[in-house]
């Protein structure tokens, strides 16, 4: 069994989310395809995080990786922060009620409304450029409120083996480490409020060894250049990286590992930069695997020997399911037929959405239980990345509903 379906619990056959069965889940919501949320499976990953973790690192949901409020407003109390990356994500923070003080705002796109508003609400400004930096002082000078300030810093080395790299060599995100100290010195003949750095290397990292390699990276160059430029800090968000297992051979992260590495990085850190608050920034990691993507069969065909099942979903929902969604060899995510979950797989069949185009492949000859019309089909890993990282109006089908349970 792949290590997310052991996740989640059954009855009867049947897939059960949020303690109900997915067929009367169904039924409530009127229409599939649709995502459901886990309560249950949230509150587990975000309390396996704090046992697992230093008590003095702060946690923050980067709320990128799933921006529905529900879900956002579950985690508001479980958390210390968020991190978002557009100022409808900002606003989807401050509804939540997490004080501005805790908001942080990164990317490299910012418009000047954004920035606008990010002051105005208080937010920390996370310095992406020196023309980034130029339009903000401009800003806060006009609007006359305080601007909080952060750089994010591209580092000088690769986080290996992550499924997206963010920094190292050319990137649009950050700032040179080596122009750090020159930014620094803008920053302080602007009167912005300077609080720290923002170092993040790479995402969808399953190897504890090199996450804890970026780590104690991250941290030394943080405190240099800190030292160097004689900038105390207040504000160390150290990125995440955390990734989740999403095809058969992927085994799950090893948290003590990182959190054993993480004590002994707080201790240097308190010797050199008490003062510094720790931030580990993460998205997929605590939602990725507590949501699904629920479609239904509505066609079961065979050509030429083989089976496909039809659904009424497809990549313009769950674009990363498909393999289109930076996948260098497409695999399968993990997948079910909901209503006879546990049932012995007896037949081999593709599951296929109903787009036009032969991208829109959600399972490429699993090994399933036989499925009939009507039946449901699942696809777990769907709490991150889904919905808003999908092209919707692609054919022009309905958007698919959300649901937290």
């Amino acid at each position: 069994m792949h290590p997310a379906l052991a996740l989640w619990q059954a009855s009867n056959g049947c897939l059960e989310v949020g303690g109900q069965s997915l067929l009367r889940l169904a039924d409530r919501i009127g229409q599939t395809p649709f995502f459901a949320y886990d309560r249950r499976l949230l509150d587990e990953r975000v309390a396996q995080l704090r046992r697992s973790l230093p008590g003095a690192v702060q946690l923050h949901y980067a709320i990128k990786a799933n921006p529905m409020p529900a879900v956002v407003q579950h985690l508001k109390p479980q958390v210390d922060g968020f991190d978002v990356a557009s100022a409808s994500e900002m606003k989807t923070a401050l509804d939540a009620g997490m004080n501005a003080a805790n908001i942080a705002f990164a990317g490299p796109g910012k418009s000047d409304a954004e920035l606008a508003q990010a002051v105005a609400a208080g937010i920390l400004v996370e310095i992406e450029s020196e023309g980034e930096l130029r339009r903000l002082t401009v800003i806060a000078e006009r609007s006359g409120y305080p601007a909080r300030v952060a750089v994010r810093i591209n580092p000088d080395f690769v986080l290996k083996g992550s499924g997206m790299r963010m920094g190292g060599g050319p990137q649009q995100f950050g700032v040179d480490a080596e122009r750090v100290p020159q930014l620094l010195g803008q920053i302080s003949a602007a009167g912005l409020g300077f609080e720290g750095f923002h170092i993040f290397a790479g995402s969808q990292n399953l190897r504890a060894e090199i996450i804890c390699e970026a780590q104690r990276r991250t941290v030394e160059l943080a405190l240099d250049l800190a030292e160097q430029s004689h900038y105390p800090l207040s504000y160390l968000n150290i990125g995440g990286g955390f990734g989740i297992p999403y095809f058969p051979k992927d085994e799950p992260l090893d948290l003590a590992q990182i959190g054993e590495n993480l004590g002994s990085l707080m201790e240097k850190l308190a010797g050199r930069q008490p003062q510094a608050a720790v931030v580990v920034e993460l998205g997929r990691y605590i939602v990725g695997e507590a949501g699904i993507y629920v479609s239904r069969v509505i066609d079961r065909k065979e050509s030429r020997g083989e089976i496909f099942l039809v659904t009424d979903g497809g990549l313009h929902h769950q674009l990363a399911a498909s393999g289109n969604f930076g996948q260098v060899l497409r695999r399968n995510y993990p997948l079910a037929i909901g209503n006879k979950f546990g049932a012995a797989p007896t037949e081999t069949a593709s599951v296929v959405g109903c787009l036009c185009t032969p991208l829109d492949l959600l399972g490429d000859r699993c090994e399933l239980p036989p499925a009939e019309v009507g039946d449901l089909v699942v696809v777990f890993q769907s709490g991150a990345y889904g919905l808003t990282a999908s092209p919707t109006a692609f054919l022009s089908h309905p958007a698919p509903i959300e649901v937290l349970v």
